[in-house]
């Protein structure tokens, strides 16, 4: 028998944020449907964030990436990538959490809570936190 998770993605990513890293993104969230270019199958075998119309999560499974409009400055607008995914997930999928954070630390724009892990029905919250370019492990 499988656990089951529910798994939270809230950040901000940089502007600058390479293409291939959102290329990526698109492709977890089931934005795009080809594999991007140079995407290792053995740590990445699927995605992961792509939600589900029959989660058992109350309010459903929600997954997006869009470039938003955080401040006005006096020399114009500045962006950043808003990234928020909440998916029900198998426990299977935690073996491949560490290289989605890994792909996304370097680019969060802001320090912080950056998600969460909860058993499907847990109320201890395995909390994902970013700083430095790098993430605090959840240790699930």
């Amino acid at each position: 028998m499988s656990d089951h998770f529910e798994a939270v993605f809230s950040c901000f990513l940089r502007d600058d944020t390479p293409d291939s890293v959102l290329e990526t993104l698109r492709w977890h969230l089931g934005l795009d449907d080809e594999e991007p270019e140079g995407l290792d199958a053995e740590n990445t075998p699927y995605p992961l964030l792509v939600p589900d119309s029959n989660s058992r999560l109350p309010g459903g499974d929600t997954a997006s990436l869009r470039r938003t409009v955080q401040e006005f400055t006096t020399s114009g607008e500045r962006y950043e990538w808003e990234l928020f995914a909440r998916c029900y997930w198998v426990d299977d999928f935690t073996l491949w959490l560490d290289d989605l954070l890994t792909l996304i630390a370097p680019h969060v724009a802001r320090p912080g809570y950056g998600g969460h892990i909860r058993g499907e029905y847990g109320t201890d919250l395995k909390t994902i936190t970013f700083r430095g370019g790098t993430y605090d492990p959840v240790g699930i």
